[in-house]
């Protein structure tokens, strides 16, 4: 059965002109059906001509930087395309935003897979040993993406790797400051913000290598093979940049679940099911995969994790900023601000080793 798509989300007769231009395969529109996610853009998967896609577009309400955020998507895809990064191939980008009711898109290849943050099938539901392999595969898969060399790519204009981590800190302290604008909340009672910022200031590393960041990485923006524990696609790639790809891996660190608090939500089915790698094996197995590749230091690893704690925590409080001026709900606030502080306590526990 058809699925009916809002035309002003996709033009399927602008589409059809637009993929004949592109030289795709031509026909009619077959197996259409929008596709649920943890983002806000939209997923339309259809077969046309004998192939199948996926069209990634904004929202139906355009945000200010949607359309600059998809273009610079659908050009860190392309780059990675051979690169034996698990990611979405890009299969055609339309930059230009008038072709399709102001929003530029890509078609890109299905992803056969899932969400372990939203579901979990069989046979990893059963299987320690799977679900294992699944947390060491996640941190395997982000070595990949770091071992890539981004001015080879193309992405040497891509970011602004200069002074990188010096102004992360201050950069997210303006963040946070910021909310104060923001009628009724009454400022950030976050225990442990001044203390964390401080170790961050003090311990940051004094060398790095650039190279290209997914931004977001955890184990909602991953999905895995039906068949087994392999990382069959990195999703959702907003946040991409040039920058210190070991933000990543501190990233996967601070989202990683555990018993301690309520920071690692994201990992849905899989964190409650159990049976995953400590983090210092997460960083083990990056470092095997990433010593033959990159060859990065890993010394200064905590202190990434605890600048992704700092970071996300300062990121989440700003829904629950937004909470106290009615332009967010409540309950979503409050879960978000429960997580922060999960996070810096997280952070601080990162500190005392």
């Amino acid at each position: 059965m058809q699925q009916q798509i809002d035309p002003a989300l996709v033009d399927f007769d602008v589409l059809a002109g637009w993929m004949d231009g592109q030289g795709l395969p031509a026909g009619p529109f077959e197996d259409v059906t929008a596709l649920s996610g943890g983002t806000q853009n939209t997923l339309i998967r259809f077969r046309r001509g004998g192939a199948d896609y996926v069209l990634r577009r904004g929202p139906r309400h355009l945000r200010a930087r949607t359309n600059d955020v998809l273009r610079r998507e659908a050009r860190v895809l392309a780059a990675l395309d051979g690169t034996g990064v698990p990611a979405p191939r890009v299969l055609a980008a339309c930059p230009d935003e008038t072709v399709m009711n102001g929003a530029v898109f890509y078609l890109m290849t299905p992803v056969e897979g899932f969400n372990a943050s939203v579901s979990l099938p069989e046979p990893h539901a059963s299987t320690p040993a799977i679900r294992r392999e699944m947390g060491l595969n996640a941190a395997r898969a982000l070595s990949s993406l770091g071992a890539v060399d981004h001015v080879a790519a193309g992405l040497g204009d891509f970011g602004k790797p200069e002074g990188f981590l010096e102004r992360q800190v201050g950069r997210w302290t303006s963040e946070l400051e910021s909310y104060g604008d923001l009628d009724g909340y009454p400022g950030p009672d976050i225990p442990g913000l001044d203390k964390v910022a401080g170790w961050l200031d003090d311990n940051r590393p004094a060398t790095w290598r650039p190279g290209v960041m997914h931004g977001d990485y955890h184990l909602a923006n991953l999905m895995y093979s039906f068949d087994g524990p392999e990382v069959a696609a990195i999703v959702d790639w907003e946040m991409c940049t040039i920058g210190d790809p070991l933000l990543d891996l501190g990233w996967l660190l601070a989202t990683w679940p555990g018993e301690d608090d309520e920071s690692t939500s994201l990992a849905g089915p899989l964190g409650a099911a159990g049976a995953l790698p400590a983090g210092a094996e997460l960083v083990a197995a990056y470092a095997e995969r990433d010593a033959a590749t990159a060859g990065r230091d890993l010394s200064s690893i905590t202190w990434y994790a605890v600048l992704a704690c700092f970071k996300l925590g300062i990121v989440l409080e700003g829904t629950h900023a937004r909470a106290f001026a009615g332009k967010a709900p409540k309950e979503t606030g409050d879960l978000l601000h429960s997580i922060t502080l999960g996070l810096f306590r997280r952070a601080q526990g990162f500190i005392a080793g």
